[in-house]
């Protein structure tokens, strides 16, 4: 099969299309016809030597992908050969096929086509867990999303205004904003213009954000604080802005707020399974009915995951960014 290799880490252009073996799925896999996958920034980190996938993953980036079932492994049922699927990887999606756990798949929610389901499941996993099973947002509460034109913030925005909150956003462009409040953000906060703590106060009548999900790390560490209301929550996923920061445990105790800090790639098969199964339940009716939609900025050729990276460090992209195979 086709794939996109790394050699040696660099730049974009470390990026080499390759013949490569076809993977064979093992017991409890299914081997997934990529039509498409998706990129993330942890495809970046790991194409610059900073990001090994976890052991006994593939070797190549892309930790999202739809297709369809050709093969099943030892042990698997629940799924037939033929099947319309998109998957969390640990690895692998930027090939032509891919071996996925089986507790990892997703059935092609009804009424959406193949290729954008690709840009569904690392954000729908991401944003699920972190907002909805650690940080426990509720009706009535306000969420603040940084980097909110992202994939991982369109879909936040709109899992968000889904249950009843009220959602604040970040982002570095007018364009981008804009992209934000056709999706249903509340507050608009242009982050080199405006302060965010400051708007954040000002809309929530001084009380602040019940929820952030953060994505820069130790730049925004202690102005995320700040902008926590009581009982706050506050969830990092994303070090973006640096990895140490010094943390200001009296802001903590007297907000009686928590941070947590969170991966996906790396958890074990049962923690992503039982992800993957409660987000079928509780996401994919709301991508069904039309309520959340898939935010695509564009879909290039697999050939092009150079430039699609490049487009990813511009950041200059809005939404997901696909592979098509």
């Amino acid at each position: 099969m086709r794939a996109i290799t790394i050699a040696e880490p660099g730049g974009p252009d470390a990026l080499v299309p390759a013949d490569v073996p076809d993977p064979v799925p093992g017991p409890g896999e299914v081997l997934v016809q990529v039509a498409a996958s998706a990129v993330n920034r942890a495809d970046v980190l790991q194409r610059q030597g900073f990001y090994d996938p976890p052991p006994g993953s593939s070797p190549y980036p892309g930790l999202e992908c739809s297709g369809r079932v050709l093969e099943l492994g030892e042990g698997v049922s629940g799924w037939a050969v033929g099947d319309e699927v998109c998957a969390l990887l640990s690895g692998g999606g930027y090939a032509e096929k891919v071996a996925v756990p089986a507790g990892q798949l997703l059935p092609l929610p009804k009424g959406l086509d193949l290729v954008s389901a690709a840009a569904l499941p690392e954000v729908a996993c991401t944003v699920w867990s972190n907002v909805f099973q650690v940080a426990f947002l509720r009706p009535g509460e306000t969420l603040l999303v940084h980097g909110g034109s992202s994939g991982i913030g369109t879909m936040a925005i709109q899992l968000g205004k889904a249950v009843g909150a009220r959602v604040a956003v970040t982002a570095g462009s007018t364009a981008k904003l804009d992209a934000c409040r056709a999706l249903g953000a509340d507050t608009l906060i242009n982050y080199r213009e405006q302060d965010f703590v400051e708007e954040l106060r000002e809309t929530t009548a001084g009380s602040g954000a019940d929820v952030i999900l953060d994505v820069m790390g130790a730049k925004y560490l202690d102005r995320n604080l700040d902008a926590l209301a009581v009982n706050g929550r506050l969830v990092v996923i994303g070090m973006q802005g640096g990895i140490k920061a010094e943390l200001n445990l009296g802001k903590l105790m007297t907000k009686r707020a928590a941070i947590a800090a969170t991966g996906l790639r790396a958890r074990p098969l049962d923690e992503k399974a039982a992800i993957v199964a409660s987000v079928r339940e509780h996401v994919w009716p709301l991508v069904e009915s039309g309520t959340v939609k898939p935010v695509i900025d564009r879909a290039l050729p697999l050939a092009e995951a150079a430039e699609a990276h490049r487009l990813m460090e511009s950041s200059t992209h809005i939404g997901k960014i696909l592979l098509t195979v």
